[in-house]
């Protein structure tokens, strides 16, 4: 039975830092992901329009399924806004979470800053 928004067990990462590092390992490992894989094509036009940096928060759950995409800031530009939310969900399903993260949420939420320049860098 999946899990609700008020009793899945949530790890909230918003910055590269944290004492527990198989959270580290699988966020730096699922941002490398969409930096690999992402063609820029999807917001090149869209990314030269004046734009602030995004601020987006995914939520992954422990099978790698993405639970919610929420932009803790906007671009400002809809198509950013859009291309993002396109990204995130065509790369998914993301990898499944190892097995000593998976005993310890159900889900974990990554925030990261969105840069458009000659690729798409996760900050």
């Amino acid at each position: 039975m999946p899990y609700s928004l008020s009793t899945a067990r949530r790890a909230r990462l918003f910055g590269r830092s944290d004492p527990n590092t198989d959270l580290i390992l699988y966020a730096e490992a699922w941002a490398r992901k969409i930096q690999m894989n992402m063609t820029i094509e999807l917001v090149r036009e869209a990314a030269k329009q004046p734009h602030t940096q995004p601020v987006v928060t995914v939520a992954i759950r422990s099978d790698g399924s993405v639970e919610n995409v929420t932009f803790v800031s906007s671009s400002g530009v809809a198509a950013i806004d859009e291309g993002i939310e396109r990204i995130v969900r065509s790369q998914a399903s993301y990898p499944a979470f190892p097995p000593a993260l998976a005993r310890q949420y159900d889900v974990v939420e990554i925030r990261r800053t969105w840069h458009f320049d000659v690729a798409v860098r996760l900050y």
